[in-house]
């Protein structure tokens, strides 16, 4: 499924979404999970619905922020859908600013090929949860689980910056769960247990987060085999 891109959000200064830089995050459409915590449910469910910002409109206050931003992080959506993604990172290239790429994994030919050409410095990928529980956390009876876990592979061996990190929401992830990802993602060098948080525009409302007791014990877990693990998104 490949879909022409369209720019549905702009945050335009974040310290978190791009560890390190300050960024502006542009929001892509459509995706292809149905995730039931997705925060993101409007671009899931009816992208063409939602208002679309013209690229020009985009890339000039991008270009007018240089100096003061360092950095542009590309989420969804799942943005490796969009038929021109390349090209429109050359345009933020060519601003001069490093780009980080939000993807959960199922387009690993996209995500090398950009990498490969130097046009994102960072990936985040999405571990929904270990393997076998992927249909349910998708919402998708048959995952592509074959092209993340070449995703995964390439960046376990490759050069590209990355992170792997999970939402991890009480109903859907169990201890089981961080075993098998510990496993699964066995020396990587960055991994992040992000708490839920419950809100309106969920895809399936009414979820809760696992305490911050709870979240270190996953931590403990996923330390046997992953140097770097941190929580987020916990006061």
């Amino acid at each position: 499924m490949i879909i022409m891109p369209a720019i549905h959000g702009l945050n335009k200064t974040t310290l978190l979404d791009y560890p390190g830089r300050v960024a502006a995050t542009i929001f892509l459409g459509s995706c292809n999970f149905r995730c039931p915590f997705c925060q993101n449910s409007s671009l899931v469910l009816h992208p063409a619905d939602e208002p679309v910002i013209p690229e020009e409109e985009v890339l000039s206050f991008l270009k007018k922020r240089r100096g003061i931003l360092d950095g542009v992080c590309i989420s969804g959506g799942e943005p490796t859908l969009a038929s021109d993604l390349e090209d429109f990172i050359c345009k933020i290239h060519a601003l001069g600013y490093p780009v980080k790429l939000d993807t959960n994994g199922t387009r690993p030919d996209v995500l090398k090929h950009l990498a490969e050409r130097g046009l994102i410095q960072k990936t985040a990928v999405d571990i929904k949860a270990c393997p076998d529980n992927y249909p349910s956390l998708t919402g998708m009876m048959h995952p592509d689980l074959t092209a993340i876990q070449e995703t995964v592979s390439f960046l376990l061996h490759g050069n590209l910056d990355y992170e792997f990190r999970t939402t991890v929401v009480k109903e859907l992830h169990n201890e089981n769960d961080f075993i098998q990802i510990g496993q699964w993602l066995k020396g990587a060098k960055a991994y992040y247990l992000q708490a839920y948080r419950d809100s309106d525009e969920v895809l399936q409302p009414g979820f809760s987060s696992y305490s911050l007791e709870e979240l270190e014990h996953f931590r403990k877990i996923l330390l046997t085999t992953i140097p770097l693990v941190e929580i987020r998104g916990i006061d």
